[in-house]
């Protein structure tokens, strides 16, 4: 976990100050824009091959490319300090790129490894909630030290810092056994590319879309209360309270689960988070004040935050032994992908019918998509893939 944080402390760190430095430096909010897609882009494009290699070399030389790739990354941010112009620019996008891949690369080798340390469904189960709440500590310890730095001595001083964040990853990944390099067969490594064979594990498909669901409810939560308190009149600071809340309450409950995970039955913990989601999505909108609205937030922290976890546990138990990296690769894909691409949705649907509308529509969606929840069994450890013949 103290490696996952570093890595996305820095990467957190050097998402703030990009834009930063470009508004500075003049550049328009198109370029902004494109700088924060290149933090995902390139991880989306590279996640499978990723997924793959931590299935062929485990932890830590999967997390050694990691570190690679944050520090080169906020070095390239420091060197574009000194820049002109274009040069600069492009610079910085070949920063954004190589944070935002060493992050995901991180994420998946630490996935993958938590489940292969874990002895039983409850350890595994406790592993993954205390691999969920990495992100948002890096994401509160990144911004805050390089907005500190940044005021007091400057971009420069502030990317060295950056590149030294992730260095301790590499010190915490010595407490972790090497993994023996795979060498899989020659039929395996023909095949490797179809990802159609593990659509056909049971229960996969249909875990990945409930895990869409869920992921889209969040993304509608983060993007559609703005909208919603700027509509009510409400103040910054109360809008931002409502999101602070939600946020608290998804690290609330991930706190709590690994002290349950003994008594928590999984497929019924995703069903019941998918129906309270989808009850708190139709009636969000009819919160009329803030303290009615920060209710309506926690309870749906509490729901989503429970999620995560739970499915990244069920995937792994459903995923082929061989092919458990990849997997979790095409989860997180899916994940950037919907990031991207819903807010656009979101940003359509909002200005064309409100952002209520937005909410409604979501619940809807859940609760309708639960169908998909009740058909999930409790996951057995799954074999090999079976591959066709011809395939």
């Amino acid at each position: 976990m103290l490696a996952q944080v570093a890595i996305n402390a820095a990467m957190a760190g050097v998402r703030l100050a990009l834009p930063l430095q470009a508004l500075q430096s003049g550049r328009n909010a198109w370029s902004v824009g494109l700088l924060l897609a290149l933090f995902t882009l390139l991880p989306v494009l590279t996640a499978i091959p990723t997924g793959r290699l931590t299935d062929r070399r485990g932890y830590h030389r999967p997390l050694q490319l990691a570190v690679a790739l944050t520090v080169a990354g906020s070095l390239l941010a420091l060197l574009a300090v000194y820049l002109p112009g274009e040069w600069q620019f492009a610079v910085m996008c070949l920063s954004a790129a190589a944070c935002g891949s060493g992050a995901n690369v991180c994420g998946i080798a630490t996935q993958r490894t938590g489940g292969k340390l874990a002895r039983n469904a409850h350890e595994r189960l406790r592993y993954f909630s205390w691999l969920g709440m990495a992100p948002a500590v890096a994401a509160g310890i990144g911004p805050v030290l390089i907005g500190v730095v940044i005021d007091r001595a400057g971009y420069g001083w502030a990317y060295a810092l950056m590149a030294t964040l992730p260095l301790i990853a590499l010190l915490a990944m010595r407490v972790l056994p090497r993994q023996a390099k795979t060498l899989p067969d020659a039929s395996s490594t023909s095949r490797r590319g179809r990802l159609s064979e593990l659509m056909a594990v049971p229960g996969l498909p249909r875990l990945l879309f409930v895990n869409w669901l869920l992921s889209a409810s969040w993304d509608v939560h983060s993007f559609a209360v703005p909208l919603l308190g700027h509509a009510r009149q409400f103040s910054a600071s109360t809008i931002g309270m409502v999101l602070g809340v939600f946020t608290l309450a998804v690290a609330l409950v991930r706190l709590v689960i690994p002290l349950l995970a003994h008594r928590i039955h999984e497929v019924k913990l995703l069903r019941g988070a998918m129906l309270v989601s989808a009850l708190i999505l139709l009636v969000y909108p009819y919160a009329s004040s803030p303290w009615q609205m920060t209710l309506s937030a926690a309870l749906l922290g509490l729901a989503l935050g429970a999620v995560q976890p739970t499915v990244v546990s069920m995937l792994y138990m459903l995923s082929p032994p061989d092919r458990q990296g990849e997997v979790m690769a095409f989860r997180s894909m899916a994940i950037s992908v919907s990031n991207s691409a819903m807010p656009l949705v979101f940003g359509l649907v909002g200005s064309l019918l409100g952002p209520a509308v937005m909410f409604w529509m979501m619940g809807a969606v859940v609760g309708a998509g639960s169908w998909a929840a009740r058909g999930l069994k409790e996951p057995q450890p799954a074999g090999p893939v079976q591959r066709s013949d011809d395939a």
